[in-house]
């Protein structure tokens, strides 16, 4: 008995195994609610297809977890959710064209999606080649949805603090905000418009007995309002505040509009170059150098995503003016953010301003540098 009842232990533990390997229940016993993929090899996954385009299949195992799996080691493939098929060259920025997109479960065999849209006569297969984007239908369905301004924004919240108390006493204190809204919201689809708000500043001041105070004053604001007339192409309006006091800046005021192209972009990096013409208004410490300007800005933005969820973010300017070429200035600033727990993070940012034309004692240059800790909105 013992023997028999060994025998049956090892036999019952492989049958497991083999089970969890090959990630599936037997044909007959496949949960209504799941997806099934087979591989022209004859492995067969069940789970949840996540989404696919032209060339490949990104698909969740309940064993395996995300794989992604190109069409042609694919032999059959049928869902149980809904998915809307896009096909390639499809233009989606109204909900006409939302429409003529069909959406059903979906069957691809021989390199061919078909769609069960539950009408007749049912759409004809599309051949995967042709086909840009297949999302599940209320991913889709929800991107035509017009949402409200305090809904759908990403980015994050940095900041940092630092205190000496002795002798000496030091308290300097940085901080950053970068906010971004896309309309939609999906990489799948064109941009309609985005918002990007921006903020980084830096207050620091230094004392001791018997010496004047040290003090540091510098904060950047950005507000730009994208609105795309094509994929690549897109109008603009930014209004723009600086403080510096270590550049004796009061406050400039910098307002523009102008045009941008998407030099390039993909799932992972997106590079844009603007030029707009602006109004800067400038007031100095020295109020004998205020100035009221007319310039044109040249910008360039780029975004980065690494692995591990690592971004990158870089960005940079020239305005040279018409009306008094001396006064010319240019900024760079760049920010990398690294993840650490869920939505907290460690963020390093500099941004680098320069104006030809301060009052005098000031310098032309100033730096600023932030490290502290971020909060991601998502």
């Amino acid at each position: 008995m013992r023997v028999f009842s060994f025998f049956m232990s090892v036999s019952f533990t492989c049958l497991l195994t083999a089970g969890a390997v090959h990630g599936q229940a037997p044909a007959g016993n496949t949960p209504a609610d799941k997806d099934v993929l087979v591989g022209k090899d004859g492995e067969k996954l069940i789970g949840q297809m996540e989404h696919a385009d032209g060339t490949s299949v990104v698909f969740k195992s309940d064993v395996a977890g995300e794989v992604t799996i190109e069409w042609a080691k694919i032999q059959e493939l049928r869902s149980a959710g809904k998915f809307a098929v896009i096909p390639k060259g499809a233009k989606l920025r109204s909900k006409e064209d939302e429409a003529n997109v069909p959406r059903g479960t979906v069957t691809a065999t021989d390199q061919q999606i078909a769609v069960n849209t539950g009408t007749q006569p049912a759409p004809a297969p599309v051949p995967v080649g042709n086909v840009a984007n297949v999302v599940a239908q209320p991913a889709f369905e929800g991107a035509f949805v017009r949402q409200g301004f305090f809904k759908g924004w990403n980015g994050g919240l940095t900041g940092a603090i630092a205190l000496i108390t002795s002798t000496q006493k030091s308290q300097t204190y940085t901080g950053a905000v970068n906010l971004v809204r896309a309309v939609p919201n999906e990489n799948w689809i064109d941009l309609r418009s985005r918002t990007t708000i921006e903020f980084n500043g830096a207050y620091g001041k230094i004392s001791q007995p018997l010496t004047p105070t040290v003090k540091t004053s510098l904060s950047h604001f950005a507000l730009e309002q994208d609105w795309y007339l094509k994929p690549r192409l897109f109008v603009f309006g930014e209004g723009i505040l600086d403080h510096n006091f270590a550049q004796g800046l009061k406050l400039q005021q910098d307002y523009g509009a102008g045009l941008g192209f998407v030099v390039l972009k993909s799932d992972v990096q997106e590079f844009d170059v603007k030029v707009s013409a602006n109004y800067i208004d400038q007031r100095f410490e020295v109020s004998g150098f205020d100035k009221t300007l007319f310039g044109t800005v040249f910008g360039e933005t780029y975004t980065r995503k690494f692995a591990h969820g690592i971004l990158f973010n870089e960005q940079g300017g020239f305005t040279p003016t018409w009306n008094d070429t001396s006064a010319y200035s240019a900024f760079v600033g760049a920010g990398l953010t690294f993840p650490v727990y869920h939505r907290f993070g460690l963020t390093m940012g500099a941004l680098d301003n320069y104006l030809n034309d301060p009052p005098p004692g000031f310098r032309k240059n100033s730096f600023q540098f932030t490290a502290g800790a971020t909060y991601s909105l998502r």
